[in-house]
């Protein structure tokens, strides 16, 4: 691949697609099925520079984006890299998801074509209906996730019957395009805006419910640290483990933020300790000196936090 490299950066400043379709092999990657992953670095499909640092990156997920900020000039050149760095990074511990264009402006042809090098999910965006979910489902290769972006008023209230097959396994709150549908101007968006928290808390619990991953949104002031970290710590304290992100720095905060303190991950074990040793006696309530009362709602609540660590 790093041969390859010289001739890519060649073929892309001669615009040769038909050429760079060529080194898109068709592969067989090792699908990364995890759901343990807190932060979901946007990167721009287009940009070479960008796809070559992905080992490097801290984040959890990765998402190579054919959409938004890619012109239309260029989207064919984006699928293309997508698929050749696909076949590069063929086992990663990052979850490598594809976001494709619309399904009406390119997206099913996407997918199509994506199947034969197995992202880990594809992402589409401006969902509206069940059934174009179905439609998405009915294309992608059975062993790929589907993730959905919310960002119209029709999925909004469509949300809690979105979640049509189990291959739909993460939902993204696209606020910027969801208030600009629904004709609520963005100045509404901050931490303290009441507005929010019910957008935020209703979109979780939905989540939650349908068994669905819910990733808080984006923010788009990456130099605004401040800001950033007050967005992560009021998701963080309604319950989400996982953010959109725009830089790298924005991914480092999250990790950091969302992943369980050292005291409250040895507490889980405590916890998972005493009830599967008190469990074996036939004993599921008892009070420990240290922690209070614990049943088995305690310990299912302490196997969730290993989870996310």
């Amino acid at each position: 691949m790093q041969n390859n490299l010289h001739l890519i950066e060649q073929l892309l400043s001669d615009r040769d697609l038909e050429s760079l379709k060529k080194i898109a092999i068709t592969c067989k990657r090792s699908i990364n099925k995890t759901q343990h992953y807190r932060s979901a670095l946007m990167l721009s499909a287009h940009n070479l520079k960008h796809l070559i640092k992905i080992p490097q990156l801290n984040a959890d997920a990765v998402i190579l984006n054919l959409e938004d900020g890619v012109c239309m000039e260029d989207k064919p050149f984006a699928l293309v890299l997508v698929a050749i760095f696909l076949c590069k990074y063929k086992q990663t511990e990052k979850k490598l998801i594809v976001r494709v264009n619309a399904l009406q402006e390119g997206g099913y042809e996407e997918i199509a074509y994506l199947n034969q090098f197995c992202p880990d999910a594809i992402r589409v965006p401006k969902i509206k209906t069940t059934n174009e979910v179905k439609e998405a489902l009915d294309i992608l290769h059975k062993d790929i996730e589907l993730h959905l972006s919310i960002e119209t008023s029709d999925a909004w209230l469509n949300l809690a019957s979105l979640g049509v097959d189990k291959r739909v396994s993460a939902f993204y709150l696209g606020i910027l395009d969801l208030f600009a549908d629904m004709g609520l101007s963005q100045s509404l968006i901050t931490p303290q805006n009441p507005t929010i928290e019910y957008i935020l808390s209703h979109f979780l619990i939905t989540c939650r419910a349908l068994h669905v991953k819910a990733v808080a949104p984006v923010f788009q002031k990456y130099k605004d640290i401040d800001t950033f970290k007050q967005w992560i710590e009021l998701e963080k304290s309604m319950g989400y483990d996982a953010k959109a992100c725009i830089s790298p720095k924005q991914a480092d905060m999250v990790n950091d933020i969302f992943k369980p303190s050292a005291l409250h991950i040895e507490k889980a074990k405590e916890i998972i300790r005493l009830f599967e040793q008190n469990r074996s006696k036939a004993i599921t309530g008892f009070v420990d000196e240290r922690y209070g009362f614990i049943d088995e709602p305690i310990y299912k609540d302490a196997l969730n936090t290993l989870r996310h660590i």
